[in-house]
């Protein structure tokens, strides 16, 4: 099976092509991503209205480099799919039209994917891919939240943010500190430069008891840290106050992530989403899980932000799985807003 996978839910445009076979590994042919970080840096975040016009520009140009790099031809997709949600309403509708139409021109099955879903899944494209079941934290964009897995589509909420997400509390904290957009690398790279004990920085609900999230609180303490330093604070304070801030948001994953271990019983975690390329993150929860006897996988780095590879393969899996029954025809709807784990219930 050869699925084509089309990513359009926010400001990154992915095409990519993958192969599952039976009893084998999924194996990505090649993908394509077209990132629109330049545009809409002028604006300080994304603009919604150019991101879906762009999205039209790059989805097919994008496609046609993709079957090109895996040697393919269009005969030889067997499935098309495409980010239903959650995401930008206009930049969804633009994937799910082409994705649409393209299968309809080919009269090949379609299917809409949950762009969570193929975050949480995408570590199966990975040198050292889990197994069911896992822990799965979830560190992408405006969401974060620890899920349990038992199997595809089998997903149990255990807990989430309140308010702020992770990568949020990475971007307003960047821009309170003058880094631009995109903000959270940003900061990460600053972070490297500097003392992540020099500012004590609130933990939010770190001894709450309960796998809940909440971060609003740190970007306030960060907001009033800035105040203290006033109008002109030192590339060193800078770089503490990034490094302190950093410490914070990955204290706070890595003791829910380890929490939620414990309270399943699971000795396998994964961490998807943007935010789990942080290389902070990735070292602190090596070490956690190394000291608790837990195995931790990640995406491949380049596979980290939204991709079309990780919607080929959450479709893919779907399929081969007896989730999902892909559809033939031209109707489509979009979900901007779509709960992970009612995704069956839909």
């Amino acid at each position: 099976m050869q699925v084509l996978g089309i990513e359009s839910s926010c400001d990154e445009s992915g095409v990519a092509l993958v192969q599952w076979q039976a009893a084998e590994p999924p194996r990505l042919l090649a993908h394509a991503l077209y990132s629109q970080v330049d545009m809409h840096r002028a604006y300080g975040g994304v603009v919604p209205e150019l991101a879906s016009r762009d999205h039209i520009r790059r989805v097919l140009p994008l496609a046609r480099q993709v079957l090109a790099e895996a040697g393919s031809r269009l005969g030889d997709i067997d499935l098309v799919a495409y980010t239903r949600g959650p995401g930008l309403a206009g930049a969804l509708l633009i994937g799910a039209g082409i994705g649409c139409a393209l299968a309809a021109a080919l009269g090949k099955p379609v299917l809409g994917v949950h762009h969570l879903e193929g975050h949480l899944l995408s570590p199966f494209l990975s040198a050292d891919p889990p197994q069911f079941p896992f822990v799965a934290l979830l560190v992408s964009g405006g969401h974060t939240q620890l899920m349990r897995v038992q199997g595809v589509g089998d997903y149990t909420l255990l807990g989430e943010t309140i308010d702020d997400a992770a990568g949020e509390a990475f971007d307003k904290s960047a821009k309170l500190l003058g880094l631009g957009y995109p903000g959270g690398p940003a900061l990460a790279r600053l972070a490297g430069h500097g003392d992540a004990h020099a500012f004590t920085l609130p933990r939010p609900l770190l001894h709450s008891g309960d796998l809940d999230f909440s971060f609003a609180g740190l970007k306030t303490a960060v907001a009033t840290q800035v105040r203290k330093l006033g109008l002109a604070p030192s590339a060193q304070q800078r770089a503490d106050l990034a490094a302190s801030t950093q410490a914070a948001i990955v204290e706070v994953l890595v003791r829910k992530s380890m929490h939620a271990l414990r309270q399943t019983g699971l000795a396998r975690l994964v961490v998807a989403g943007g935010v789990g390329a942080n290389l902070a993150l990735r070292a602190d929860l090596n070490v956690a899980c190394a000291k608790s006897g837990v195995r931790v996988h990640y995406p491949e780095l380049h596979l980290c932000s939204d991709n079309g590879a990780m919607i080929a393969l959450a479709a893919a899996m779907r399929v081969q799985a007896g989730r999902t029954i892909p559809e033939r025809g031209l109707t489509f709807d979009v979900k901007p807003r779509w709960a992970l784990d009612a995704i069956d219930g839909s």
